[in-house]
């Protein structure tokens, strides 16, 4: 078993205090967005042993079992975060693996280098994602019901959006999304960024289910995502709350600490907010044009005090242990690997004490007895 040195992310959206309020940690004043756990080539986790990816590359069936190197490869299959939103991240949609590979190969035929930014796909996988609420969390995720959007937009009373509106009303709900969408990515510039400054105007003069929209609306100014995000649901998810996003679902996390676990990948096709690249025919291509409802999980009880988080994904299982009693072991082993995080309280794991924010990598078939008070997080493959 393996105690985890994480790196932690500085991207400009992240919560300056959030992240080092859980770890007992002086804010540095930057902001903190991300700590990950895991092997990914982007920022590995630290052991006495190097790397854990190189952990992982010297033995794989050994830390990884045989079952999971023959399902997934000689590879962890899943990063695990705690991820800290101070303000929007982008609005964005991830591909399924078919897509996936078949992006990445055209890009590797047409030599796009991985690095530039232009580049759709650095990988070829997919990249299902769960997000777990630790505090109160907002986020967007998945489209409205036309009408529902139309009857949004048509509230503000801005002019300019009355296209949009009348699209909404005219179609059947996939061709009335996609003609929306459309519209909203490819309309002029200045035209765009005089209707963003109206929208969050007359969001923030209407408050209420208006609110999240005018916060989105001021963190990026003139970014045509602020009303494409009028498209999607809004969730407040509460501690223990978690949503799955699979391929082709547009969402954008908006505040709030969380832990999030998904398909070992970093592929992103942004729809807005950001500054980044927005390949506009290829986000069309990828996004499924379809109403839903949000779908808040809520762990399902399992033996022995496991909490699980259901999703249709094979990668990752993501499951939670609320621990009462300090002198009560749980038996945690399992034949394939697990990454143990604490996120509250005081967590033996092995001859390891955690405390919030510290985890640890256990290899498949490893001895895994937890105990203490507190709560603790298990990330590991469907066996």
């Amino acid at each position: 078993m393996d105690r985890l040195d994480n790196t932690i992310r500085p991207y400009a959206w992240g919560s300056p205090t959030a992240i080092p309020r859980l770890l007992g940690t002086e804010p540095t004043g930057e902001p903190q967005a991300e700590m990950w756990m895991g092997a990914h080539a982007g920022a590995p986790s630290r052991t006495g042993r190097g790397t854990l990816a190189q952990v992982i590359d010297a033995a794989p069936e050994k830390e990884l079992g045989p079952e999971s190197v023959a399902r997934f490869g000689p590879r962890l299959p899943f990063l695990l975060k705690l991820l800290a939103a101070g303000s929007p991240l982008s609005l964005q949609v991830h591909p399924d693996l078919d897509q996936a590979k078949d992006g990445y190969a055209d890009e590797e035929r047409r030599g796009v280098p991985v690095t530039a930014p232009h580049r759709n796909y650095r990988d070829a996988n997919h990249k299902p994602e769960l997000v777990c609420a630790l505090t109160e969390f907002d986020g967007l995720c998945g489209f409205r019901e036309p009408l529902r959007a139309a009857g949004l937009l048509e509230g503000l009373g801005v002019d300019s959006l009355k296209p949009y509106v009348d699209l909404l009303h005219a179609h059947p709900e996939e061709a009335a999304l996609r003609e929306v969408l459309t519209a909203i990515l490819t309309a002029d510039p200045e035209e765009m960024a005089r209707t963003v400054a109206e929208t969050a105007a007359a969001c923030d003069r209407l408050g209420g289910d208006y609110a999240p929209y005018a916060g989105i609306a001021h963190h990026y100014p003139g970014d045509r995502g602020a009303v494409a995000a009028m498209l999607l649901n809004h969730v407040r998810l509460q501690p223990g709350e978690a949503l799955f996003l699979g391929a082709g679902v547009p969402h954008a996390y908006l505040d709030g600490l969380a832990v999030e676990i998904m398909a070992n990948s970093d592929n992103v096709l942004r729809c807005g907010l950001t500054p980044k690249h927005v390949d506009v025919p290829e986000l069309l291509r990828i996004v499924r044009f379809e109403a839903r409802d949000p779908g808040v999980l809520r762990p399902e009880a399992g033996p022995d005090g496991e909490e699980v988080y259901e999703t249709p994904i094979d990668e990752f299982r993501l499951s939670r242990y609320v621990l009462p009693e300090a002198g009560t072991a749980h038996d945690l082993t399992l034949t394939t690997p697990q990454i143990l995080l604490c996120t509250a309280g005081f967590v033996r794991a092995g001859e390891h004490e955690l405390s919030p924010g510290a985890s640890v990598f256990v290899p498949a078939g490893e001895k895994a007895e937890v105990t203490g008070t507190g709560t603790l997080f298990r990330a590991t493959v469907v066996a």
